[in-house]
C-alpha cells in the first residue's frame, strides 16, 4: 500500500483507511466535525494521493474542454475521454509555460499516463517526488494570506514562497467552498504542513480527512470519479457537458455527437431524502435508475445523494422512491448545491 508523505503524522493523530492503494486520513476529530470546520472556516487536506503529471504536447486532442488558448497561470476542469465518449478520466488542466500541469484521480493515474502516451504525450509523473495539500474554506484566504501571495480568482495559480519554501498555489478545490491547492517538493511536506496549521489557528482551522473530503464534495454536487461515473458513462449523462466543446475535434467527440442528436437515456440527479442513501440502492420512478453516492448532510441534516434515473425523472422536485434494506423511502431530486449558496459555499463572496 502506497503511503502519504506525512504518513506517520497522519497515524499518530487519524483513523486510516485504505484508498485507491493508498492509505489515507479517514477522520481525526470526527467527520462532521472536519466538515463543518470547512463550511464555516478553514480545513487543511493532505490530499498527496492525487496523480500530478507534467505532459508536453497536443493535450488539447485528448480532452473535451477547449484549451488551445488556455492563458498562463490558468487551469480548466475537463474530462478526457475513450474513443467512444466515456470518460476514462476528470482532471483539472493548468498552463505553465510550454508544458501542462494536470491533476488526475489517484485510481487512474496509471491508465491515464499509458492512455496520454499512447497518442504522443510525453508524461512527466511527479505525484511521488511532489506533496499537495489542500486548504479549504471561508477563512483559507486569510489562512494562507498570512504565508505567501495568493491567485486572485478561482482557476488561476502562481508560484510562491512558503517560509522560503517554493510552492505551486491554486485557487481550486473539491469542497464547494473557496480555498487553494499547494504542490511542492516532497521533503519540504512537513514543514509547510506545519506551518499552514500554525496559521490557521487563531482561525480553527482543522486537518480533515477524506471522510469530510467525500461529505463536503457530495454537499457541493460534485462526482466522484469510479463512483459517480466511469469509462461506461459520458460527460453528457453526468451532467458534465458544460465540460464539452463541440466546437474542436477530441477522442470521444463521434460518439457524444451521436448521443447528444439521439439523446441519453439516463441522467445524474442529486436528491434529498429522510433516509440515508447509499451506492447501489435502486431508485424508482416513471423508469427506474439507481444511487451512486449518498451521506448525511450536516448541513441540511437529511440524507443526500446522487444517482442516474431516467430524463423523465430528472426534473427538480420529482418523487423518486429508494428501496433501503427492504422498506422504501422518498427522495426528492433538488438542483445542486444542497446547502443555501447565500450561506455556503462559493457565491458567499460574491
Amino acid at each position: 500500500m502506497l503511503r502519504l508523505p506525512l504518513h506517520d503524522w497522519h497515524t499518530q493523530r487519524a483513523r486510516m483507511f485504505e484508498f485507491a492503494g493508498w492509505e489515507m486520513p479517514l477522520q481525526y476529530t470526527g467527520i462532521v466535525e472536519e466538515h463543518l470546520s470547512v463550511r464555516e472556516r478553514v480545513g487543511l487536506f493532505d490530499v498527496s494521493h492525487m496523480g500530478r503529471l507534467r505532459v508536453r504536447g497536443n493535450l488539447n486532442r485528448l480532452l473535451t474542454k477547449d484549451i488551445s488558448s488556455l492563458p498562463e497561470g490558468c487551469a480548466r476542469y475537463s474530462c478526457m475521454c475513450n474513443e467512444e465518449g466515456g470518460i476514462l478520466d476528470d482532471l483539472v488542466v493548468s498552463r505553465l509555460g510550454e508544458d501542462f500541469f494536470v491533476v488526475v484521480n489517484a485510481a487512474t493515474r496509471e491508465r491515464d499516463i499509458a492512455w496520454m502516451e499512447t497518442h504522443g504525450l510525453e508524461v512527466e509523473d511527479l505525484t511521488f517526488r511532489t506533496f499537495m495539500f489542500a486548504l479549504q474554506g471561508p477563512l483559507a484566504e486569510g489562512t494562507l494570506g498570512k504565508l505567501c501571495r495568493l491567485p486572485a480568482r478561482r482557476f488561476t495559480l502562481l508560484e510562491a514562497e512558503v517560509d522560503g519554501r517554493k510552492v505551486l498555489v491554486s485557487r481550486t478545490g473539491y469542497t464547494g467552498e473557496d480555498g487553494f491547492e499547494l504542490v511542492g517538493p516532497v521533503e519540504e511536506a512537513a514543514e509547510v504542513w506545519l506551518k499552514l496549521l500554525e496559521a490557521g489557528r487563531e482561525f480553527g482551522l482543522k486537518p480533515c480527512g477524506l471522510g469530510a473530503r467525500d461529505t463536503l464534495r457530495l454537499e457541493a454536487g460534485y462526482c466522484l470519479y469510479g463512483m459517480d461515473m466511469d469509462e461506461r458513462t459520458t460527460p453528457l449523462e453526468a451532467g458534465l457537458d458544460w465540460t464539452v466543446d463541440f466546437g474542436k475535434d477530441f477522442v470521444g467527440k463521434e460518439g457524444l455527437v451521436r448521443q447528444r442528436e439521439e439523446g441519453v437515456k439516463r441522467v445524474r440527479v442529486c436528491f434529498v431524502s429522510e433516509a440515508i442513501p447509499r451506492h447501489g440502492y435502486e431508485l424508482a420512478g416513471k423508469g427506474t435508475g439507481a444511487v451512486t453516492s449518498g451521506t448525511f448532510s450536516p448541513i441540511i441534516r437529511k440524507g443526500i445523494g446522487m444517482g442516474y434515473v431516467s430524463p423523465e425523472d430528472s426534473a427538480p422536485g420529482t418523487l423518486l422512491r429508494m428501496s433501503v434494506r427492504g422498506r422504501e423511502a422518498e427522495a426528492r431530486v433538488v438542483k445542486p448545491p444542497f446547502y443555501d449558496p447565500a450561506k455556503y459555499g462559493l457565491a458567499r463572496r460574491v
